[in-house]
């Protein structure tokens, strides 16, 4: 099988023939993926048999972790959507921050929640109220999707509990110095969070999005919105499960109960519960509700399954042996290593799509090589870890199922989210790797 350079030539060849025929072509998304998925099969010589089996592999995976989760999520939606409960929270939002802080806002709350939640499950989540908000400020919907989707990116890459981080750092040596990288985490968040509110208010001024939900006929004129707390809890539930599970299993605490209900999928299940019971449709109205909900999130598995087929096939490519052999070469000076720590995650995400995955192959790599490198400073461990962070961002394109997510729960097609969101996140890491060496610089 292709393997080296000519691997990742193949690799950016099937990334550019997924935009040609997403953009160029209009073909749908689920076409171009499937497309790309045999075109990386053919041209690295994989076994006919491997191929099929790591489309399936990588379709049903993906399917087995979200596909629920988005069903129930977009249950949650359709119900705040239809209830008025998405314009209580946007009216409150707004009471609250104003007019000219609504991107600052979402984005913070993006980022509080994805530090025990995953990005897709809080965007599923948290994205209605993007629609909500952009018509009663002046913000268009892209921007403010767009704030939110790299709140959320933003500390789930960066901030410990969130799985990555903490598989890093225990696969570096690091777990003992998790406060420090909890710290050096939030002081990194700050100024990346500064910089996407600027590039998604610029960026979105001028996309123009699709309605996911009925808009016209999504809640009578005459409705009573129902109360702030009662629309919040179907959002704020879920949350607080999954955090309260991430924070148990951090300190050790293994409860029975509360790892089942902390689940992702039973969370947002009983959240969509909480939104059936709480945010009472009108007699007979429940029922198409729901149907309503089975048919938005149709469209979004079957492409977010598909970039998950793609992620499975360069997943079965020898390129993780590639990298761990170019690593094993070694280099000097350890800002070169830093860089290096940057740019192997940064490989593996572009070429995978999961930023989990980048951050657990890439410290996997460096378990046996940062041992050698003589480092002593907590902050040093952290910076390390950083860097496989910022790596682990750059970039979400069409093979992440956050890509996907983005794009189908804000309603921009993929060629503006290519060229918005995933610009962006490339933005995000390149900050990283500079915030890195300067406070390496600086502090080391």
């Amino acid at each position: 099988m292709l393997t080296g350079y000519s691997l990742l030539l193949v690799i950016a060849l099937s990334i550019i023939l997924i935009i040609l025929l997403t953009s160029k072509w209009k073909l749908h998304p689920f076409l171009a993926l499937i497309i790309a998925c045999f075109f990386v099969g053919f041209a690295t010589g994989m076994p006919l048999t491997t191929l099929v089996y790591a489309i399936q592999e990588g379709f049903g995976g993906l399917m087995q972790y979200i596909g629920i989760i988005v069903i129930f999520g977009s249950v949650i939606g359709v119900f705040l959507e239809k209830s008025g409960g998405a314009m209580r929270i946007a009216h409150k939002i707004i009471a609250l921050t104003g007019e000219g802080k609504i991107i600052p806002a979402i984005s913070l709350i993006g980022a509080v929640v994805s530090v025990p939640v995953f990005c897709d499950s809080g965007f599923i989540l948290l994205s209605g109220l993007a629609d909500k908000l952009s018509k009663l400020g002046k913000t268009t919907k892209a921007s403010l999707s767009l704030a939110l989707a790299t709140g959320l990116y933003t500390t789930h890459t960066l901030i410990p509990p969130t799985p990555g981080p903490i598989a890093a750092a225990g696969n570096i040596g690091a777990s003992g110095y998790l406060g420090t990288i909890i710290i050096t985490g939030l002081c990194f968040a700050i100024p990346i969070l500064a910089i996407t509110w600027f590039f998604a208010n610029r960026m979105g001024k001028n996309i123009v999005t699709e309605e996911v939900l009925d808009a016209e006929n999504s809640q009578d004129d005459d409705l009573v919105l129902p109360s702030f707390g009662r629309s919040m809890f179907p959002v704020i539930l879920p949350i607080v499960l999954i955090a309260f599970g991430t924070i148990s299993n951090f300190a050790g605490i293994e409860i029975e109960i509360m790892d089942f209900i902390s689940n992702p999928l039973v969370a947002i299940f009983l959240g969509a519960v909480a939104a059936m019971l709480l945010l009472k449709p009108k007699c007979g109205q429940g029922s198409k509700w729901f149907i309503e909900a089975i048919k938005v999130s149709g469209p979004i598995l079957i492409i977010t399954g598909a970039g998950g087929a793609f992620g499975g096939v360069l997943k079965a490519t020898p390129l993780k042996d590639f990298i761990a052999e170019w690593m094993s070469a070694g280099n000097s000076g350890d800002l070169i290593i830093l860089a290096s720590i940057f740019l192997i995650a940064a490989v593996l995400k572009t070429a995978q799509g999961s930023s989990t995955s980048a951050m657990v192959i890439t410290s996997s790599l460096l378990a046996s090589i940062i041992p050698t490198l003589g480092w002593e400073q907590p902050l040093q461990f952290a910076l390390a870890v950083m860097a496989i962070g910022g790596g682990a961002m750059t970039v979400s394109h069409f093979n992440d199922s956050y890509f996907w997510v983005v794009s189908q729960f804000s309603g921009m097609s993929a060629k503006d989210t290519n060229r918005s969101f995933s610009l962006i996140t490339g933005i995000q890491g390149l900050t990283v790797l500079a915030l890195c060496i300067v406070t390496w610089v600086l502090f080391i």
